[in-house]
């Protein structure tokens, strides 16, 4: 069931709230807009009519990886709106950003929910920027799906995006060899130069959808946490 608003403070939170009095899963709460919408580590994300703004209720058979999650969706989603633009494909930033021209086309948010050991959901939030107006001070560096000429509707491409999500929600494990391929062939990061979360050169992720850094000494190390590009004053950031 898809649960509907022209306005919410938060997508996530309603998720959260919805998943606690017992929604199932797939479940999955969408805005026209959000007057608080959150990304990871507490920052504001804009979330203006006309974007996609939605968040969906996983229950998951075992403990999640919120890493391995998030790069599993980030995969799905990149390829479906590869499908739909049909010109300029999207690519992921690692660990949970969807990236096109070099810009911010969107992002995802991995939450969970635990009851002692056991997890008693998970919340997955995507925002995708649509047709909504891109705050001045952004301009440089996201994107909305109509610049990439696409001309379909806010429901429909609602239709995609929680297919997307439930079609990897009940993955476990480490990524398999074809996870880690497919997202080499869509990984923007690779090649770059990182000031965080440690320096070096991002070539890509291991299993455990940990970041590889190959350090100056020629030591690759595998790292979670945000990342800063070198020498970048601006850089597409993280939902």
């Amino acid at each position: 069931m898809i649960h509907t608003y022209e306005v919410l403070d938060s997508t996530q939170d309603l998720a959260h709230a919805l998943a606690a009095a017992g929604a199932p899963h797939g479940d999955a709460v969408v805005a026209g807009e959000q007057t608080m919408g959150r990304g990871t580590r507490g920052r504001d994300w804009a979330s203006g009519l006309g974007g996609l703004w939605l968040s969906v209720i996983i229950r998951p058979s075992g403990p999640p990886s919120l890493e391995a999650l998030s790069v599993r969706v980030g995969l799905e989603l990149a390829e479906a709106l590869s499908d739909l633009i049909g010109s300029d494909p999207v690519q992921v930033k690692w660990p949970n950003d969807l990236v096109a021209r070099d810009r911010k086309l969107g992002g995802i948010l991995c939450e969970s929910r635990w009851s002692g050991d056991l997890p008693s959901w998970a919340v997955v939030g995507v925002g995708i920027n649509g047709r909504n107006a891109v705050p001045h001070e952004l301009a440089d560096s996201a994107i909305t799906m109509a610049e990439l000429s696409w001309n379909g509707c806010l429901d429909d491409l609602t239709t995609v995006v929680v297919r997307s999500v439930v079609a990897v929600a009940d993955r476990r494990g480490p990524l398999d060899r074809e996870e880690l391929l497919r997202f080499a062939r869509r990984d923007w990061l690779r090649g770059k130069a990182l000031a965080m979360p440690v320096t070096g050169i991002a070539t890509g992720i291991g299993p455990e959808a940990r970041l590889r850094v190959e350090q100056q000494s020629g030591a690759i190390v595998e790292v979670l946490g945000s990342v800063t590009l070198a020498g970048l004053a601006r850089h597409p950031g993280s939902r």
